[in-house]
């Protein structure tokens, strides 16, 4: 008998590795199941009954099972492992994961198809997904990429047409070669990506033979608050290997999961799959001069111009434990980004920041990133954002839920507003946070509101209400509020303390 690879032998593995005592099948709540193969009856042949919450418990996440299916990269595989740095960039970025060259950080990678459903052909030919979650010292960094450097549009209004050309035609339910060459012929910014995807590389010979990039142009940001633009990229260490297209085909239609089976059938063989990270830098100075528009994603660096700098070695060695918790119910986000590294006006990056998230928030939940394959589990999570449904951690216990607050809640971190690089767009434009609490003009309305249109009893009926509610607020607040409203005018801050001190009289 052929012996048979790891996928093929997975359940035999589970039992091998599983020698104790067979467990007793449960309900979901934990109860112990007497009988599993049959429903409770009015006798032999009589109707079910509704007392059987066994069949219920059953039935009812059955089904509830399946989750929607992601819009694009419907299809994919999931690896996890470690990126180690080889050479010092921290001239460019003071992002912890690249502090030191040694230093390593976990993170999880999922390949993927981008037109087909779940159950398309791996095979096919498309571009790959290539998105990497690193769990970094500082939160976790999402670099949601494809296999080619470039894309088929450059502003994100267009993607939904565009994605609609990949999927189904709404009367036929069949592809419609019509629609997708119809819009490519339209839209000739698509010409170069087109020209990737017809070319060999657009059936690469598994996840592991394809180089990945994060596409987008992003900024990086040092310890200096100096910033260049940068673009990221993976070179397989597999060398680069693609499929012919009647090969394909065939495997099309006897292994249409053939890149999964590779790629879960190399780790599990220890044949742990590697790339080769670099960057391509460009300062803030050649991109207003060079010749294309720096940000858009329709075109690459030349690399002459701008040469590869090698960061580190990412290696992929363990496989999922479990397929739907661990890649299904993973969500990458490019709005995922820690302190030094940045976006850019890259259109297409910028629409990519909110469309990500919000369909994790449809698909998986408001609280899709307290689970275990998203959350940042290097760092606790510390914010202010509260309930909702799925909420299964301690929903941050009894820690104020309101910023700004004077009790001990997170406050903002210096470090973080250090790397929030202030770009310059024009001679009279920055891009930067303006927090208007103390620049703007906050009580000379009040005081005309004060002075000119209250009458002497409406300023009485003002500060004793104020008194009444402010009395029952910690004394520290009582005095930063009437400090407040004596900025409006003196008078109104010297009533409300001695209204304040009536109202403590009357309660003792």
């Amino acid at each position: 008998m052929t012996q048979r690879n790891p996928a093929e032998n997975q359940l035999n593995n589970y039992k091998a590795e599983n020698t104790g005592p067979t467990p007793w099948v449960t309900t979901g709540y934990g109860v112990p199941i007497g009988t599993k193969d049959a429903i409770k009856t009015a006798g032999p042949r009589g109707p079910a009954l509704l007392e059987d919450v066994n069949f219920l418990d059953e039935m009812s996440h059955f089904d509830r099972e399946r989750i929607p299916e992601r819009v694009v990269h419907a299809k994919g595989a999931g690896a996890f492992g470690y990126l180690e740095i080889t050479h010092d960039i921290s001239k460019y970025t003071a992002a912890k994961l690249f502090k030191k060259v040694g230093k390593r950080t976990p993170l999880a990678v999922r390949f993927s198809t981008v037109g087909g459903e779940s159950g398309s052909a791996d095979t096919a030919r498309d571009p790959r997904g290539f998105a990497i979650k690193f769990y970094s010292d500082d939160g976790v960094w999402d670099l949601v990429g494809n296999n080619t450097p470039i894309f088929f549009i450059r502003d994100p209004i267009l993607f939904p047409s565009f994605i609609h050309t990949q999927k189904r035609n709404p009367q036929t339910h069949l592809k419609d070669p019509d629609m997708f060459w119809d819009f490519i012929s339209l839209r000739p910014e698509t010409t170069h990506q087109v020209c990737f995807l017809f070319a060999d590389r657009g059936i690469p010979d598994g996840y592991r033979h394809m180089n990945g990039y994060g596409s987008h142009t992003f900024t990086l940001v040092n310890d200096n608050d100096e910033a260049v633009y940068c673009k990221f990229h993976f070179k397989t260490d597999q060398k680069i290997k693609n499929l012919d297209v009647k090969v394909a085909d065939d495997l099309a239609g006897s292994d249409p999961d053939y890149s999964i089976r590779d790629l879960f059938n190399a780790i599990s063989k220890k044949d742990f799959p590697s790339w080769t990270m670099h960057i391509q830098v460009m300062t803030f100075e050649q991109a207003k001069k060079h010749k294309y528009n720096p940000f858009d994603v329709t075109k690459v660096w030349s690399q002459k111009e701008f040469p590869l700098i090698p960061v580190g070695k990412m290696v992929l060695d363990r496989n999922p434990t479990n397929y739907f918790a661990e890649v299904e119910q993973i969500a990458f986000s490019p709005a995922h980004m820690v302190p030094g590294i940045q976006a850019s006006p890259d259109k297409m990056l910028q629409g990519r920041l909110f469309s990500y998230s919000d369909t994790h928030r449809h698909r998986l939940g408001a609280n899709h990133l307290q689970l275990p394959v998203n959350c940042p589990y290097r760092v606790a999570t510390k914010n202010y954002q509260r309930d909702g449904p799925m909420c299964f951690n301690d929903n941050q216990g009894n820690a104020p839920n309101y910023f700004p607050n004077s009790f001990n809640g997170p406050q903002e971190c210096p470090r973080a507003k250090k790397l929030e690089h202030v770009t310059r767009l024009d001679s009279n434009t920055d891009t930067a946070r303006y927090s208007s609490g103390e620049t703007e003009d906050n009580y000379s309305q009040v005081t005309d509101f004060w002075l000119n249109v209250l009458d002497e009893a409406a300023r009485k009926r003002l500060v004793s209400n104020i008194a009444g509610h402010l009395s029952s607020a910690s004394p520290f607040l009582q005095e930063r509020v009437v400090n407040n409203f004596a900025k409006v005018h003196a008078d109104f801050g010297k009533r409300l303390t001695e209204q304040l001190k009536l109202v403590k009289s009357a309660k003792m």
